[in-house]
C-alpha cells in the first residue's frame, strides 16, 4: 500500500472523485487549489483533497474509496496519513459531510468532532437532490480535528 500526491493530471480520477461529490463543477471550484492524494493496493482505492482555507485551517473536500473496496480501512489509512503529512502546519482540518450516521460515526472514529452546521447545503448548492442510502442530503454538517 501506498499513498501519492498527485501534482498533474488530477481529473484522471474524476470517475473515483464524482463518488465522493457527485457534481463535477462543485469538484472543479477545488480540485485545482488542492492537494490530491491517491492511496494505491495494487491500483487506485481511494481518493482525496485537502484545500488550504488559511490561518492553519485545512478543509477535507473530498474523500472516497472504491465501492467494492469500501470498509477495508483504506478511508481511515488516507486520513491517517493526512494528519500526519500536514502536522505542524495544519492547526484544524475541517471535514464536511451529509447529515447521515453512518457517514459521521466514520468521521468521529477518525478523530473528528462535530463542529457546526450549515442547513439547506445541498439544496443551495447542488443543481440537483443528492441521496444518501434513499434518503436526501439537506443540510452540511461540518466536523473538526484539532492538532
Amino acid at each position: 500500500m501506498k499513498i501519492e500526491l498527485i501534482r498533474d493530471d488530477k481529473r484522471r480520477f474524476l470517475d473515483l472523485l464524482l463518488e465522493g461529490d457527485e457534481q463535477e463543477s462543485m469538484i472543479d471550484a477545488y480540485l485545482d487549489r488542492g492537494d490530491m492524494f491517491v492511496l494505491y493496493d495494487g491500483g487506485p482505492k481511494s481518493v482525496c483533497v485537502v484545500t488550504c482555507e488559511g490561518d492553519g485551517v485545512y478543509e477535507l473536500k473530498n474523500i472516497a474509496t472504491c465501492e467494492e473496496f469500501r470498509g477495508q480501512g483504506y478511508g481511515r489509512r488516507l486520513i491517517e496519513y493526512l494528519f500526519e503529512h500536514y502536522r505542524g502546519r495544519c492547526r484544524v482540518m475541517l471535514v464536511g459531510t451529509g447529515d447521515r450516521p453512518r457517514i459521521l460515526r466514520f468521521y468521529e472514529r477518525c478523530g473528528f468532532t462535530v463542529s457546526h452546521r450549515v442547513e439547506n447545503f445541498f439544496l443551495d448548492n447542488y443543481d440537483h437532490p443528492i441521496f444518501d442510502c434513499g434518503e436526501q442530503l439537506v443540510d452540511m454538517v461540518y466536523l473538526r480535528q484539532e492538532f
